[in-house]
């Protein structure tokens, strides 16, 4: 997206970038390591493992790519049951219904199952959000953005994708989309140097965004 052009188009990562799932995660994760025989990572292992690309923490972790599906389903089924747990980080509804006041098509891609989603964000915030795209391959979001931008008939140049990791930019990379990256997700700050914008608050979000002050 070139600076300073108005989005027409905000798609939202859900885990670590709406929605604070890590917690659960943490425990879901354990569980898939010992289900998978997956390499264990320790305290020190999980702050190196922040600072890298999707698919280097799955070399890390040993993970083989014909049972990544199997490993995903299983861990997103895990989440699901979990669902009640999980929260909104603080602001990021504001900031949905924010951009949804501004007349922007909104639209949510995750790996999340879309129940886990819609749970959390419960029916009054869903009902701001135009399309879900969920159960989303570790690298399929770049289609599902394609996609979006097709049904909301908004040009790469008119779309935003938000997100925590890697993965994010690389998606809106992959579609010519602008990268707006956030440092309270999965991924530390030096995984998201590829964005167009590294925001460390929702205020700078907000901004980014274009709707102003959230007090």
């Amino acid at each position: 997206m070139t600076a300073g052009a108005p989005p027409g188009l905000v798609v939202f990562d859900f885990d670590g970038t709406l929605a604070d799932t890590f917690p659960v995660f943490r425990d879901v994760f354990d569980e898939v390591i010992d289900r998978f025989a997956l390499r264990r990572p320790d305290a020190q292992d999980v702050a190196m493992l922040r600072g890298q690309t999707s698919a280097e923490i799955l070399r890390w972790l040993g993970v083989p790519p014909l049972r990544l599906p199997a490993i995903m389903r299983h861990a997103r089924m895990r989440m699901a049951e979990r669902a009640h747990e999980l929260s909104l980080f603080p602001g990021m509804d504001a900031i949905v219904r924010g951009v949804a006041a501004r007349g922007l098509h909104v639209a949510v891609v995750s790996s999340n199952a879309e129940r886990t989603v819609r749970t959390v964000l419960r029916a009054s915030l869903c009902a701001e959000v135009h399309a879900f795209r969920c159960g989303v391959s570790v690298f399929g979001k770049a289609a599902r953005v394609r996609g979006l931008m097709r049904r909301a008939r908004v040009t790469p140049q008119h779309t935003v994708v938000v997100g925590d990791e890697e993965r994010d930019i690389a998606a809106a990379r992959a579609v010519g989309a602008r990268a707006v990256a956030v440092t309270w997700g999965y991924a530390a700050a030096e995984a998201l140097r590829e964005a167009d914008v590294v925001c460390t608050d929702v205020g700078q979000l907000a901004s980014h965004l274009g709707i102003g002050d959230l007090g």
